[in-house]
């Protein structure tokens, strides 16, 4: 399974999936850009999408709530090590009110790794956010520079909504 993402205007975009709604596509935005998310085993319909391998797939990518993409540079030669890590059971975030799905996805041609959470709004993703869980899901993603040099940057969060028809 591979996820591809392109971004562009929102009404470009909802042209895009509009065409293709035979496809798993979620648009999504928040107020800086739009994205579209395509998920598929196939090609993808995008031209020069960011291409991404799952590695761990939890749950129904739906097309309604709040998504969360968490961007993590890993350095080539830790890649296993990190793979390893977020591609084990995480079953406390299953359990996690308002959680719907989870994709932890290997970049094809760069070092930053994502790891993408869908809500069933901003509140759920917010109220998991202060929890002991959330510390311990991530635990290690924001060290400091003088800890392991697993990590090639900072790490950062993208959030975004995905619109009802009627937004």
């Amino acid at each position: 399974m591979n996820i591809y993402m392109t971004s562009g205007t929102f009404d470009f975009l909802k042209k895009i999936r509009e065409k293709y709604d035979k496809e798993k596509i979620l648009l999504i935005q928040n107020n800086k850009e739009a994205m579209l998310v395509h998920e598929t085993t196939r090609k993808t319909v995008f031209g020069a999408p960011r291409s991404y391998n799952v590695l761990k797939s939890e749950g129904i990518l739906e097309n309604s709530g709040f998504l969360v993409l968490n961007h993590i540079p890993v350095i080539d030669d830790d890649k296993p090590m990190f793979e390893y890590r977020y591609s084990s059971d995480h079953v406390h975030l299953f359990n996690t009110p308002g959680f719907k799905a989870l994709r932890v996805l290997r970049p094809i041609k760069s070092n930053t790794y994502i790891i993408l959470t869908l809500w069933e709004s901003e509140r759920t993703y917010t109220n998991w956010e202060s929890t002991p869980s959330y510390q311990s899901f991530f635990q290690g993603t924001k060290s400091p520079p003088a800890q392991s040099q697993i990590f090639m940057g900072a790490s950062y969060i993208s959030k975004y909504y995905i619109p009802t028809e009627d937004d």
